[in-house]
């Protein structure tokens, strides 16, 4: 199958005006505009595939969307938090300096990952309209359900604890079992899209542009839990109970004996 470059180049203007509103806040890139570019793509390539989309297909594009409004709504939710607006603040004062030259680099950057993040579901239903067989994606599917319902899961408990416990760390439900069960989530989740496309992959090109884009996600979600653990440190380092929670408590991945990432930095450009 060839590569639907009229609908790749579609998803990219979607996502290049969805993303616009990080000219005003830079951190908006990679929070509220990634939930608003997975939630439009899911729409806009779901109505241009309107007459063809059936099957496990569908219920891929209804789990991308699921997951746009659902983090869409949990990042405006925490924003209007009490309790995050110190970590807002923060973040506003960091990205002051960032030029509008940087700004637009940042945008296009973006733009590209979340269309590339996309894509395996893109071509899934590239290749249901030309009638091709699509073993894969009810296997994907799978994997993408587990992967948002231990993210939504993993959130909400974090949302409702911080929201009682503001200077606390989280250490229930879920995160007694693992410290960042909604990373591991999020890359099941992602693993899952990736997944589902195998049977959809028609070209080299297109084996390579999906899995740079999961391998991309998946390593941000590492960098994300390891400078997650370095900040905790520096605030709860010296209670004990953390340092025991921190000890006995894997960080990422649940029943591997992998505790601290504090030392893994990677530079995401």
């Amino acid at each position: 199958m060839s590569m639907p470059w009229h609908i790749i180049g579609l998803a990219f203007a979607v996502c290049l005006a969805v993303a616009a509103p990080g000219f005003r806040r830079v951190y908006y890139f990679v929070s509220l505009c990634y939930a608003g570019a997975i939630t439009a793509q899911s729409v806009v390539i779901g109505l241009v595939h309107r007459d063809s989309i059936a099957g496990w297909v569908l219920i891929q594009l209804l789990l991308l969307l699921a997951y746009g409004l659902r983090l869409g709504l949990f990042l405006a939710l925490r924003e209007r938090n009490p309790g995050y607006q110190k970590e807002l603040a923060v973040a506003e004062r960091r990205t002051a300096e960032v030029t509008r030259l940087q700004k637009t680099v940042i945008w296009l950057g973006v733009s590209v990952l979340f269309v590339l993040l996309f894509l395996p579901a893109l071509l899934n239903l590239s290749a249901q309209a030309q009638g091709l067989a699509l073993h894969a994606v009810p296997i994907g599917v799978a994997v993408m359900l587990i992967g948002l319902a231990l993210e939504s899961w993993a959130d909400w408990q974090k949302y409702r604890f911080k929201t009682a416990n503001p200077e606390q760390y989280c250490d229930v439900g879920l995160y007694r079992r693992v410290r960042c069960p909604n990373y591991l989530g999020e890359m099941l989740f992602w693993f899952g899209v990736w997944l589902s496309g195998v049977s959809a992959y028609g070209t080299t090109l297109a084996w390579l542009l999906a899995t740079m884009g999961m391998l991309y996600i998946e390593v941000l979600m590492v960098a994300a839990a390891a400078g997650l653990e370095r900040k905790q440190d520096e605030r709860y380092g010296a209670d004990q109970r953390y340092k025991d929670y921190v000890r006995t408590v894997p960080i990422l991945l649940p029943w591997v004996p992998l505790y601290s990432l504090r030392r893994l930095r990677i530079a995401i450009r």
